[in-house]
């Protein structure tokens, strides 16, 4: 059976349960119809998914391995129903191996963990854009030391996958300043720091690897990432891929500019 090879992609997931809830004002509205079109990126529906979410911290890198994961609301103070959100997507045991297996080979840690379930860096972009909940997850986390440079290795050690009928997605955000976000004073210096990640991601691997590397040397970074848990994710969907990346999303939500990549 011939297997497509799949792209990698670098996603914003939102806050919190957002396509959930009422969007009076519309915030949220061009990143949802952005997630509801995520399988039109793709040459052919996925085998499985690997999600990198920001929202799960590890000493070394672990993987979900558990057969049906639970989901974990980790946000708070929102709506009672965004808390009974429902998304019964099949784990992937094998993948998780398999993944882990070939963290391992490169010489980094990696674990398996049957017991953690997804986050809503997962569950809550993959219900917009996969709302049949068919394809099987496996969610990996970030390693706590968020050193941009190994989590590039982690992709690079992970691209085997992508010829396995796997998509490799980074959950994130690429501006994550919550302080930052709604006021009109963020807008200047989040559209630098884009301009600058949207230019880097567009080199090839061995001229972006150096820039995300030390990415916080960019124009207004650390404004814009003052802890950068939701852009290390970028940092594994790009280092899986050798080519150019392209933004597939651009957008300004609540006074910020926001990108999402695709690389192939």
């Amino acid at each position: 059976m011939t297997v497509t090879r799949m792209p990698t992609l670098f996603i914003p997931h939102g806050g919190g349960p957002c396509f959930f809830m009422d969007d009076p004002a519309g915030n949220w509205r061009s990143m949802e119809a952005f997630l509801k079109g995520l399988s039109g990126l793709l040459p052919a529906a996925p085998r499985a998914i690997l999600v990198v979410s920001g929202h799960w911290e590890t000493a070394g890198f672990a993987f979900t391995s558990g057969v049906a994961p639970d989901l974990i609301y980790d946000y708070f103070g929102f709506p009672p129903h965004t808390y009974e959100i429902t998304y019964p997507v099949p784990g992937a045991p094998d993948l998780a191996a398999r993944a882990g297996a070939l963290i391992a080979a490169a010489g980094i840690e990696a674990a398996q963990d049957p017991m953690r379930g997804l986050d809503h860096g997962v569950f809550v972009p993959l219900k917009v854009a996969f709302p049949e909940a068919a394809i099987p997850v496996v969610e990996m986390s970030v390693e706590r030391g968020l050193d941009p440079e190994l989590h590039r290795r982690a992709g690079a050690a992970l691209a085997p996958l992508r010829d396995e009928g796997v998509l490799i997605v980074g959950s994130g955000m690429s501006f994550h300043n919550m302080r930052a976000y709604g006021r009109s004073g963020s807008t200047a210096a989040s559209a630098e720091f884009d301009r600058w990640l949207t230019d880097a991601v567009g080199q090839p691997a061995a001229i972006r690897a150096p820039l995300l590397a030390d990415w916080a040397s960019a124009p207004s970074a650390r404004f814009s990432h003052p802890r950068e848990e939701h852009l290390i994710p970028l940092m594994v969907a790009a280092g899986a891929a050798e080519g150019p990346g392209t933004q597939v999303f651009g957008d300004e939500v609540l006074d910020t500019f926001i990108s999402g990549y695709r690389f192939d």
